[in-house]
C-alpha cells in the first residue's frame, strides 16, 4: 500500500485478505502431447513416475492410465498434454499379466507385504497341472465375481480400503463385484511356484486371482511377483525405462506416441 493512501481502517473497509501464493500453471509444456510408455520399475509407484515425467519434461501435464502397485513391474502407459483427455479410454482397455504365485500360503495383503500363514499340504495333495487348468478354466474365465483386496485402493465411503484395513475399520474381504477375465493359462508349474498369463478387463486384482486360485484348491494363495506386459495396444516393446527418458530441452515431441495412433476401441 502507498504510504499517501489513507489506510483501509480509515476508509471503514475490512482488512484486505492475503493472495494465496500463484499456482503455477498446469501444463508448462503444451508443445508435448502423446503417450509415453514407461517400463515401471520394482519398488516405485506410478504416481511418483508421473511426477518424475513432469520434472524431466519440465512441467508437462502428465497423468497415467491405471496404477500398478510398487512390487509391480511393466508397462505403464502415460498421458501428457492433450492425450490426457484420453486416459478414461486407455484405463477401459484390454490388459495382460505375467504373474507369480505361492501356493503354499496366504497373504493378509494377497503378496509378499503382508503377514504370511503357510498352509499345509501333503505331497499327494498338491494339485497336478491338469487340475488347475480345470480350476482356471471352470472359475477364472470371463465374467466372475471377484472381492478386491482388503489392501487396496478401492474406496469405501470416500476412502482407501487400505487406509481402512490399517485401522481395523472394515472386514477381512470386501464385497464382491463382477469382472472380466478374456484368458487365463499357465506358463510355468513346480509345487509350490505358478506362473500366470493373464488377458483381464478393467479393475480386476491380480492378487484376488492368487488368493481365489488357493481356496479353490484347497491350498494357499498369494502374488510373488506381477509384470504388466500390454495395455491396449501398448506393449513391452514399446516401453521406455525412465532413467533413459531426456531432460528440459532435450524432452520433446520425438518421446511421445503421436495422439492419432490411438486405436479405436
Amino acid at each position: 500500500m502507498n504510504p499517501a493512501d489513507p489506510s483501509t481502517e480509515q476508509q471503514g473497509l475490512p482488512p484486505p485478505r492475503h493472495r494465496k501464493r500463484d499456482r503455477p500453471p498446469r501444463n508448462k509444456r503444451p508443445d508435448c502431447n502423446g503417450f509415453l510408455v514407461i517400463d515401471k520399475p520394482l519398488g516405485m509407484s506410478s504416481a511418483y513416475v508421473c511426477t518424475v515425467i513432469r520434472g524431466k519434461s519440465g512441467g508437462a501435464k502428465v497423468g497415467h492410465t491405471g496404477a500398478l502397485d510398487p512390487l509391480a513391474t511393466g508397462v505403464l502407459v502415460l498421458c501428457l498434454g492433450r492425450a490426457t483427455k484420453f486416459v478414461e479410454r486407455i484405463m477401459g482397455q484390454p490388459k495382460r499379466y505375467l504373474a507369480d504365485i505361492d501356493l503354499s500360503a496366504f497373504s493378509t495383503t494377497e503378496d509378499l507385504e503382508g503377514e504370511l500363514s503357510p498352509v499345509e499340504v501333503t505331497e499327494s495333495d498338491r494339485p497336478l497341472r491338469d487340475a488347475i487348468e480345470g480350476v482356471l478354466r471352470e472359475r477364472f474365465t470371463g465374467v466372475i465375481q471377484q472381492a478386491p483386496p482388503s489392501f487396496s485402493a478401492m474406496k469405501i465411503g470416500g476412502r482407501p480400503a487400505y487406509k481402512l484395513a490399517r485401522a481395523g475399520e472394515i472386514p477381512s474381504e470386501l464385497q464382491p463385484r463382477p469382472v472380466r477375465i478374456d484368458s487365463i493359462g499357465i506358463v510355468a508349474y513346480a509345487w509350490p511356484k505358478l506362473t500366470l498369463d493373464i488377458r483381464c478387463g478393467r479393475g480386476t486384482y491380480i492378487r484376488s486371482i492368487a488368493r481365489d486360485l488357493g481356496r479353490s484348491l484347497g491350498t494357499g494363495g498369494h502374488l510373488t511377483a506381477l509384470r504388466r506386459t500390454e495395455v491396449g495396444q501398448f506393449t513391452e516393446d514399446h516401453a521406455q525405462q525412465l532413467e533413459t527418458i531426456p531432460e528440459g530441452d532435450h524432452f520433446d515431441q520425438s518421446v511421445l506416441v503421436a495422439i492419432g495412433t490411438l486405436q479405436q476401441d
